[in-house]
């Protein structure tokens, strides 16, 4: 198919900016018809035809558009026989505001003016908004593309630019046109015409790598150049399969929805995804830019050479690319420890919204495209990346890689469905992985497993019983669903080895371990990889307490059973009091992914006591926990400290400052006044200084995301207006809300109160995508009592938002959820703190 595009104007360009595109396109007819349905969404054709290979030209008479469904008919006055020929369409579309299909995307110059770039995003059905086509994954084909633009403009495509020359009509445009794209879906075209710098390498198998960047700022696309040029061997490596095209681009694109969109060979970005600002940029920024650009060329083979058959296998494109990302990071830094780091952002995340009712299955079924946004979540890609590290352990690595190459060799340039790469697993490694898998993707949820010891003479016998974990409590269903599950168990002995594996595939089990001792401690899920959580009888328990004291037990164990318990006692299967017993024993804790995990959890049982009138007691609580480390780690780096010693630092003063620790918030001042007045710049993984002086996109976020945590209320004001204001870019207005909304109590309510008053504007901006989602999720989770529920749902109700209605539903739930934690354990929380405060006075 041919697409030839007349790009913006001269910048800066009009509110709505009209562009004309010629397609010309071999289409194969199957059987005679008079008519041809294609998608087509806000686009007016002005002329299309039809010629029979070999004969003559048949013009359509008429267009119908069905506007709700994203078609256009095209009819003929006489029958198009079977066979192939030309169909040629012109029309004009608009170059949009919404951040989906061909749009525009605003920026400044160096030298302070406003200008515009066009750019794409297709996935995952908006390809239809830049050129009628057949929008679907499996409807593949080649595309040659040429862009007719200003000639000052850069102008990328999916493939390497094979002749530019003037345009005839227009001396100050020129013709670009690119070379034929492999067979591929309409999703993972791209185009871009703006004004870009760029940097560029060969990767060691000789792939062109060029990272585009904002005018100026070529020196911060270095370092997504370093891990891109490391990332194509490595996926070659262990795929056993080639880079397919000649180049690829990564390009830092202004406004954008997503993090990032792997476009086939030309990768588009988040300014904050994709630019390293050698001097100012964080450690936490670094690691985010490796994870992304490490998932975006996963999807170059997974996903671009072997495409899902349909929507409803989207998890296995996202939640694979969520997976390997990792494994590649790990590869290019190891000193990250990025695999506790994942138990902390995937793992535990995915089975924090999987315990809801108004949770889904992996793998759901898709029938109108406008359902896909909705699965674009973190069960698509945490979970789906869980499960398939899950599997990957299971299976072993070399046996995975050889299933990884049968599958990516069988359907490359085609399409295949879940039970396709299940199939190739299965010759690779001899085991059931259809069977197993499909306990994982194809039923919502997952399993709780209990389990109590019993010593008989020099072995300990353990009792295992699976149950569905459910965030309101023990499951009390008929037809409990069970699971195959890859159980791995140590001991004290080695506890960094698997003593025994078994497959769990009943719902009650009795493992015998031989030659374990009375005092040695027993762990299930080494490694924190099986996607269940734990519950210990508790003498197993106690024997465990000791092992996180003294580091005995790793670091991902150590997470792995703080995260299992706080769930536990969320969902009213434990005292909130035990998690916080075993909370102190983390006091030499030194790992920062640990702390990041206590800390996450510590923050939501704050945010559920801000509706107490204890709150204060919980925040002492908050500053004894993370005193002692603040303390160890100081304020300034150590001489041959390393990444997660910065993002610890981070981390661990932040807390203590949101606890109003008040060491902490004096230092915090003076060094801040020290900043803005020159005398001592402060280090970037400590920053937040003034917005409008930041010229680095993550800097500007850093600010946004922190305004929030002030407590005035004529400030929380301020800051909820400046959110839709022309100084914060669209994507980023969600985070500067959930900011407010996530800082206090006033906040919260503050926030939720903007959004209702706001909706239209929001809605107008969001609507369709999954920022509409993450704005409802981050304005209303930390509400905690039944009324609050019912007017979150009242309000969707008459204000409904369709591609967000299971968001509406599970957090509907979560609140109802919190009112019930309050309500059970408020009260013996309350006593605990009491009793620790009276405790040194006491001695």
């Amino acid at each position: 198919m041919a697409v030839g595009a007349v790009g913006p104007g001269s910048s800066p360009v009009p509110a709505s900016e009209l562009w004309r595109i010629l397609s010309r396109g071999c289409t194969w007819v199957k059987q005679a018809t008079n008519q041809i349905v294609m998608n087509c969404a806000d686009i007016d054709i002005i002329t299309a035809s039809y010629a029979p290979e070999g004969d003559e030209e048949i013009h359509a008479t008429g267009f119908n558009y069905q506007n709700e469904d994203e078609k256009v008919t095209l009819s003929f006055p006489s029958t198009l026989q079977k066979g192939t020929g030309t169909l040629k369409i012109d029309f004009v579309g608009e170059l949009n505001d919404k951040m989906k299909g061909f749009y525009r995307s605003k920026y400044t110059t160096p030298s302070g003016e406003t200008r515009y770039a066009a750019v794409t995003q297709f996935e995952a059905t908006d390809a239809r908004r830049a050129f009628p086509c057949w929008d679907e994954p499996a409807i593949k084909a080649t595309f040659d593309i040429s862009l007719v633009v200003p000639k000052d403009r850069v102008a990328l495509s999916n493939m390497n630019v094979i002749d530019r020359k003037p345009y005839p009509d227009d001396e100050n445009l020129v013709e670009v046109k690119f070379a034929q794209t492999p067979i591929m879906s309409t999703y993972l075209v791209a185009f871009v015409v703006g004004e870009y710098d760029f940097v560029e390498t060969r990767s060691l198998d000789g792939v062109l790598v060029r990272v585009y960047t904002p005018v100026s700022k070529a020196e911060q696309g270095k370092f997504a150049l370093e891990v891109a040029a490391k990332t194509l061997p490595f996926y070659k490596d262990y795929f056993s399969v080639p880079y397919p095209l000649p180049k690829i681009d990564l390009i830092a694109i202004a406004d954008f929805a997503a993090g990032a969109m792997e476009n086939w060979g030309l990768v588009t970005y988040r300014e904050t995804a994709l630019l390293i600002d050698p001097k100012n940029s964080c450690s936490s920024s670094r690691q985010w830019v490796a994870l992304v650009v490490g998932h975006e060329l996963a999807h170059q083979w997974f996903g671009n050479l072997v495409t899902m058959e349909w929507w409803t296998h989207l998890w296995l494109n996202e939640g694979f690319a969520s997976w390997i990302e990792y494994l590649c990071v790990d590869h290019c830094f190891p000193e990250y420890d990025i695999w506790t780091q994942f138990v902390s952002a995937d793992y535990t995340r995915a089975q924090e919204l999987d315990a809801l009712d108004n949770s889904h299955p992996i793998e759901v079924s898709v029938g109108h495209p406008s359902e896909v946004d909705e699965i674009f979540d973190a069960i698509s890609y945490s979970k789906g990346a869980s499960v398939i590290r899950m599997l990957h352990d299971y299976i072993g690595d070399e046996d995975f890689r050889k299933g990884m190459n049968l599958y990516l060799t069988k359907f490359q340039q085609k399409n295949a469905a879940t039970e396709d790469l299940w199939e190739s697993l299965e010759k690779a490694s001899g085991k059931p992985i259809a069977a197993v898998m499909n306990t994982w993707t194809k039923q919502m949820g997952f399993p709780l497993i209990y389990v109590e010891a019993e010593q008989q003479e020099e072995d300990k016998v353990l009792k295992l019983v699976q149950k569905k974990f459910c965030a309101s409590g023990p499951y009390t269903g008929e037809d409990c669903p069970l699971w195959m599950i890859p159980i791995s168990i140590c001991t004290s002995d080695d506890p960094t080895c698997a003593k025994m594996q078994v497959l769990m595939d009943k719902s009650e089990l009795t493992v015998v371990l031989k030659d374990v001792k009375p005092d040695q401690w027993v762990k299930l899920n080494l490694g924190t990889v099986g996607f269940y959580r734990t519950k210990y009888s508790p003498d197993m328990l106690e024997s465990l307490i000791p092992a996180i004291k003294d580091l005995t037990l790793p670091p991902v164990d150590r997470l792995g059973l703080q995260n299992d318990l706080f769930s536990l006692a969320r969902a009213g299967i434990i005292s909130t009091v035990e998690v916080l017993k075993v909370m102190e024993a983390f006091v030499n804790e030194p790992n920062y992914t640990v702390w990041s995990d206590l800390s996450c959890n510590l923050g939501i049982l704050s945010t559920l006591l801000s509706h107490t009138d204890f709150y204060e007691e919980i925040q002492v609580f908050v500053k004894d926990v993370f005193s002692p480390i603040g303390e160890r780690l100081g304020w300034d780096p150590k001489p041959g400290e390393g990444h997660l010693d910065a993002l610890l630092r981070g981390l661990v003063l932040g807390k203590l400052g949101k606890a109003g620790h008040k060491a902490t918030l004096e230092e915090a001042r003076r060094r801040f006044k020290d900043h803005v007045e020159g005398k001592h710049i402060l280090s970037a993984d400590l920053r937040s200084p003034l917005h409008k002086q930041a010229d680095m996109q993550e800097e500007k976020n850093r600010i946004e995301r922190v305004l929030g945590a002030i407590s005035q209320p004529e400030l929380v004001q301020k800051v909820l207006t400046f959110a839709l204001s022309e100084e914060v870019r669209p994507q980023d207005t969600v985070s500067v809300i959930g900011g407010v909304a996530g800082g206090s109590k006033q906040g919260r309510k503050a926030a939720w109160k903007f959004v209702k008053d706001n909706w239209e504007e929001l809605y107008n901006r969001y609507q369709g995508g999954f920022l509409i989602s993450r704005l409802i999720k981050l304005s209303v989770d930390g509400f905690a009592n039944d009324k609050m529920a019912a007017e979150v749902k009242a309000f969707f109700e008459s204000h409904p938002a369709p591609s967000a209605e299971r968001t509406v539903q599970q957090c509907c739930e979560n609140i109802l959820l919190n009112a019930a934690w309050l309500k059970r354990d408020a009260e013996s929380i309350h006593q605990y703190l009491l009793q620790r405060k009276a405790l040194p006075a006491m001695v």
